[in-house]
């Protein structure tokens, strides 16, 4: 059984004009995605900037309000909760955001931070047991439990995320969803928050909705990847066959972007023509048409692809994928 199941999901913003504000169009952040997460399991997200994929991730967490759709968790549709309902259960799932300076509170401490939720959903008896937690939380994570009295801007980004993540921790939740939380870090410091967020799976069985743009680190980290463009899903598979054998095209142009480690190994370059097109006016039919190489009219600009199984559990939306 699925923890997380998320049905034709969409999300449009209104775009307002005028005197009266009246709405004359919407921005089609995420449009009609399907997927589900089971329990202990990394799904990567990956895209250009702009596709859709942080606020996909902030609806899943109802951060953002869904247009439509459905997000069932452990069986039960938390679209449309909302209030004392919603704050029940978001203690089941949490967000690690991607700027570690902008996502702390500057002036609460590290121990006010993490204790916050604790306190929120009643998770220690008394003080004594609030403080010892907030001191595992901090050596979960690898930090000294003597920072608690220390404030964000003692830190560098690193120990930030750290902090982030053992707020995430607080709640002991199912889910996580991981928006980018290695991006505005330096490269040594990358690995070493995704090995943690991997130890801390492996000890506490948590799933991971990990969004990155970075196909190395998602593939390190992921059991399965999803590609997003233009707020659809274009290819799901698992990591190794998305990374080997992408079927659709967008993805086949990402992956030829990748450095090559080996400098003897010359992969084909595919580079796109033309921009993202904005999300307020999107193509007809296929949405990456207008970039496609191996694009047909009019077949690719009437009619959209339908997100198939081209072979087993490998999922693409391509007219063409085989």
């Amino acid at each position: 059984m699925s923890l997380l199941e998320v049905n034709n999901l969409k999300v449009h913003f209104p775009v307002k004009h005028g005197l009266f504000s009246r709405v004359h169009a919407f921005v089609k952040a995420v449009d009609d995605v399907s997927f589900s997460i089971k329990p202990g399991e990394t799904l990567g997200l990956v895209g250009e900037s702009g596709c859709g994929k942080t606020t996909l991730g902030r609806a899943i967490v109802k951060l953002v309000e869904p247009t439509a759709g459905n997000i069932f968790f452990e069986g039960e549709d938390i679209a449309r909760l909302s209030g004392s309902e919603l704050r029940a259960r978001r203690r089941k799932f949490q967000m690690i955001f991607q700027d570690p300076y902008g996502s702390l509170n500057p002036r609460m401490t590290v121990g006010q931070i993490i204790g916050e939720a604790i306190d929120i959903h009643h998770l220690a008896e008394n003080s004594s047991a609030r403080q010892k937690r907030i001191a595992e939380l901090l050596k979960s994570v690898g930090l000294d439990p003597i920072y608690a009295q220390r404030y964000p801007h003692e830190f560098s980004g690193g120990q930030r995320q750290r902090i982030g993540i053992a707020r995430a921790l607080a709640v002991e939740p199912k889910l996580i969803v991981c928006d980018e939380p290695v991006s505005a870090l330096d490269v040594s410091v990358q690995a070493q928050i995704i090995n943690l967020l991997q130890d801390l799976q492996q000890k506490h069985g948590i799933a991971y909705l990990f969004i990155a743009h970075d196909l190395a680190v998602v593939e390190h980290i992921s059991r399965r990847v999803m590609v997003m463009y233009l707020g659809k899903v274009v290819e799901l598979a698992e990591a190794k066959a998305i990374i080997s054998a992408p079927k659709h095209p967008y993805t086949q142009a990402l992956i030829s972007a990748v450095p090559e480690v080996d400098p003897e190994t010359k992969r084909k370059r595919i580079v796109l023509a033309g921009d993202v097109p904005s999300p307020i006016n999107p193509p007809s039919g296929c949405p990456f048409h207008p970039r496609c190489p191996i694009a047909e009219f009019p077949k690719c600009q009437a009619e959209i692809p339908a997100l198939r199984e081209v072979t087993p559990g490998h999922w693409a939306a391509c007219h063409f994928a085989k």
